[in-house]
């Protein structure tokens, strides 16, 4: 008897458990359901597109400023909605570093030497080749060696 008091004990704490539940439902049901606002926000027409010549930038219609690139990245042409076209040259800008520039830097110090050279030659009448080794000087003996012991 004890038993079957404590089984229909759990029924009633089962039961009670999912009536709380079921007004908990109930109460999130009658509050306003907000409504949806989605905003779009479309990015404008004038993504980079590729031409081969002038012509066919030319012959492409388009809705606002569109730049537009030769293959090899060397030309922009930039045509704007009224169909005028400007052509631009591009030239690809290489950073150097601290060692690039310390290269550039000798290298015209030695053209700049290079230049003296043949300049102070042609002032001497002689070439600027001339190996200084060749010219020998009259005060250097042949070489001999003594025997002295």
């Amino acid at each position: 008897m004890y038993s079957n008091y404590f089984n229909h004990q759990q029924n009633v704490d089962r039961i009670n458990a999912q009536i709380n539940e079921l007004e908990k439902i109930k109460q999130q049901l009658q509050q306003p359901v907000q409504p949806i606002t989605q905003n779009f926000q479309l990015a404008p027409n004038n993504y980079i597109r590729y031409a081969k010549s002038l012509n066919e930038v030319n012959s492409t219609s388009v809705n606002g400023d569109t730049p537009f690139f030769s293959q090899d990245m060397t030309i922009l042409w930039l045509k704007t909605a009224s169909g005028d076209v400007k052509t631009y040259e591009l030239k690809e800008i290489i950073e150097k570093d601290e060692k690039d520039l310390q290269i550039e830097f000798l290298k015209a110090q030695i053209e700049d030497l290079k230049k003296g050279m043949s300049t102070n030659a042609k002032s001497n009448g002689g070439d600027a080749n001339e190996s200084i080794e060749s010219k020998e000087s009259s005060n250097v003996s042949d070489g001999g060696t003594s025997d002295a012991k």
